[in-house]
Formats: C-alpha cells, sequence, structure tokens
C-alpha cells in the first residue's frame, strides 16, 4: 500500500489557488457549474460522498448556495485542493495524465435476432462469480475477483473470444442489435439506449463485467501496423473494420473484457445513465476516474483542453463512475452525454490534463 499524503498529493497547488479559483471579468480561468442549479439539485437528491469524506452537510449547503460565486466561496472555504501525482511517467510530467472521453450511445435493436439484428447484449451469466476480497482482507477494500468454479477451484471467467458465438450465454440475451461494432463500443461506453423496432427506446445499464483487463483495440491495431496511433480514434477504427468486415471478430477478441447488463426503463430521456456512484450522470461535469486513488462523489477540478484542440477546458467536476481503461492516479474520462454531438467528442478526446481532489478541510487524505 501507498500513502498518498504529502508524497503523492501536492499541496502546491494552494500557492496557484488565487490564480486557479480567482475571477477574471474578461477572461476566466474555468467555468464554476455552468448548468449549476440542475447540478446542485442532482447532489441534493440523490449524490452520496463516501464515508472517508464524511461531509453530510454538503447537500444542505449546497441548497442554500444560489450562484456560481456562492459555489465558488463555498469549495474556497470548505475544501483543500490537492493536486495528484504520479509515481513517475517516462512520456509525461508527474502531474500530467491522459483525459479521455465518453458518452451514452443509441444502437437500434430488436427483441429477437433477425436478419438484420444478429449481434446479442446480456445480461449476467449465472455461473459469474463475483468475490469481494474485502471480506479476507481488509486492506483490499474495493478489490474484487471474478470467475467460476471448476471443481473445488475459482479459475479465470471465460474471455471475450470464448464467449463469442458460444452456447455458454444462451438465455441471457437482452436484444439484438444490428452492428458488432456498435456492440462493442456500447460495452466500452458501460450504459446505453436502445431503439427498437417497435419505436420503444429502453437503456442498457452496466451490471457485470468478466473479470478480464481491458485491452484497447486501438493499440491492437496500431501494433499489427494497420493504423497509426492519430488513426486510432473511434472513427478511424470504425472506418478500418468497415474496410475489413472479415477481421471484426479478430479485431474485437483482442481485448478479452466483455460487459453485461441490465435493462431500465428511461423515465426522462434528458436524464443521463446512473454511474458507479449510482447518480444518473450530467453531461460535461461527471467523471469516470479510478476509486483507488479518488473517492467516488469527491469534487475534482479538471484543467485539460477540448478535443483535438489546444483551447483550455478547466472546471470543477464530480467522480461519479468508474471505467475498465481508467486507472491510475492522474487518468480520468469526460462524460459528454447522449447524442451524436457528444458521441463525436468522446471520439476525439485523447488529451493531456492535471487533476486536483478537493478534499474537505479537516479530513484526513484517503490512503492507497
Amino acid at each position: 500500500m501507498l500513502l498518498i499524503g504529502r508524497r503523492y498529493f501536492s499541496r502546491s497547488f494552494k500557492h496557484h489557488s488565487c490564480r486557479i479559483f480567482s475571477h477574471r471579468a474578461s477572461q476566466p480561468e474555468f467555468e464554476v457549474f455552468e448548468p449549476f442549479d440542475r447540478l446542485r439539485a442532482k447532489i441534493h437528491r440523490r449524490s452520496r460522498i463516501r464515508e472517508e469524506v464524511r461531509v453530510r452537510q454538503l447537500p444542505q449547503v449546497l441548497d442554500r448556495l444560489i450562484d456560481p460565486a456562492g459555489a465558488r466561496h463555498f469549495f474556497e472555504a470548505q475544501f483543500t485542493a490537492y493536486r495528484l501525482l504520479k509515481d513517475k511517467d517516462t512520456q509525461r510530467a508527474r502531474d500530467t495524465g491522459l483525459i479521455t472521453g465518453y458518452y451514452e450511445p443509441l444502437l437500434y435493436g430488436a427483441r429477437s435476432p433477425a436478419p438484420t439484428f444478429t449481434v446479442a447484449l446480456y445480461a449476467p451469466p449465472d455461473d459469474l462469480l463475483t468475490i469481494d476480497l474485502a471480506d479476507l482482507y481488509p486492506e483490499l477494500k474495493g478489490k474484487t475477483l471474478r470467475g467460476r468454479l471448476q471443481g473445488k477451484k475459482v479459475v479465470p471467467y471465460y474471455s471475450r473470444a470464448e464467449l463469442d458465438n458460444s452456447p455458454l450465454l444462451n438465455g441471457k440475451e437482452l436484444v439484438w442489435v444490428d452492428n458488432a461494432l456498435d456492440a462493442f463500443y456500447l460495452q466500452v461506453q458501460g450504459s446505453g439506449r436502445v431503439q427498437l423496432i417497435d419505436g420503444q427506446t429502453i437503456r442498457l445499464a452496466y451490471a457485470d463485467q468478466n473479470g478480464h483487463p481491458y485491452r484497447s483495440i486501438g493499440r491492437y491495431l496500431v501494433d499489427k501496423g494497420e493504423l497509426t496511433v492519430a488513426q486510432a480514434t473511434a472513427e478511424g477504427i470504425r472506418s478500418w473494420i468497415e474496410t475489413h468486415p472479415a477481421r471484426t471478430h479478430e479485431v474485437l477478441d483482442s481485448n478479452p473484457s466483455m460487459v453485461f447488463f441490465r435493462e431500465e426503463a428511461i423515465v426522462d430521456p434528458n436524464e443521463g445513465p446512473k454511474g458507479a456512484l449510482g447518480v444518473p450522470l450530467t453531461p460535461g461535469r461527471s467523471l469516470a476516474v479510478d476509486p483507488s486513488y479518488i473517492p467516488l462523489g469527491a469534487p475534482v477540478f479538471l484543467a485539460t483542453t477540448y478535443p483535438a484542440t489546444d483551447t483550455p477546458l478547466r472546471r470543477l467536476m464530480m467522480a461519479q463512475d468508474t471505467g475498465g481503461a481508467i486507472k491510475g492516479r492522474v487518468r480520468a474520462d469526460f462524460f459528454w452525454g447522449f447524442g451524436k454531438p457528444a458521441q463525436e467528442a468522446a471520439g476525439r478526446m485523447r488529451q493531456d490534463g492535471q487533476l486536483w481532489l478537493l478534499w474537505p478541510k479537516g479530513q484526513p487524505l484517503p490512503v492507497r
């Protein structure tokens, strides 16, 4: 276990806090709660900060804030900002990491297979075991092991390639969709909407995962010499797959991770999917992080740039989600929302960025 304290959290941010948090009428350093009223109401209704944070008064305090200036004052008065640092990095500075984007996709499908709808999306299989290691080792809190029983032994669960076109998931089909790559991207995003042939739209939410690590299919194509790093965007990968349809399964199966879903009704089409915190995600304000280092529910200040540009993107975010590819202290995924513009922004976003954890004053820092 590594302590994050003074070694991995730099309090030097305090020396820059006036610059970061100060307001400049002509060119503000960052935006504070652009959809403030909506986010405040959402936090009041549903959000929770993990027990380590212990600021149960947060929803009540936010209820009294009536404008962005009040929010700014609240966070400056109640929180200390800690810059997150990595152990080491040969490609980036210790305070700089990768910031990507994700979105809620829309797929087209049916309740039953048909010539147009051949790719199934599944509920969790009955033989998938999820073991909370903290039950045996408290120091492994937050770590889980997924597998299956083979005799008296727990062995790794089947990989994507082993599950592909096998009878192992028969009876667990939720819907069939019309495109294998879209189904794959839905698993990468973690949730999404499916418009059925009868006109109904449902949401498929993350339910479980087979326990295998996420592997980037873009990296696979780069390593095979099929694409350059610059070409390995979501749309670049789609274009390559459309040109090489016979190799679709080879590429998709290079990622052994497989996600399983549960069906949810869409009560409010303007509300985002629920993240790992159990709170509906807010476009442009919800961030997926590694909860080993950033507790879910914590405010996080992000300094990066807009997708494929040098235009600064600096704002306060909420750590409300996780992701299989989101590993490390200075690593985050920016939620862009639902629809084509969100899809395009998320597909282009691969930016350098810095993160600061805003932690309640007087509370001990999390340990890792």
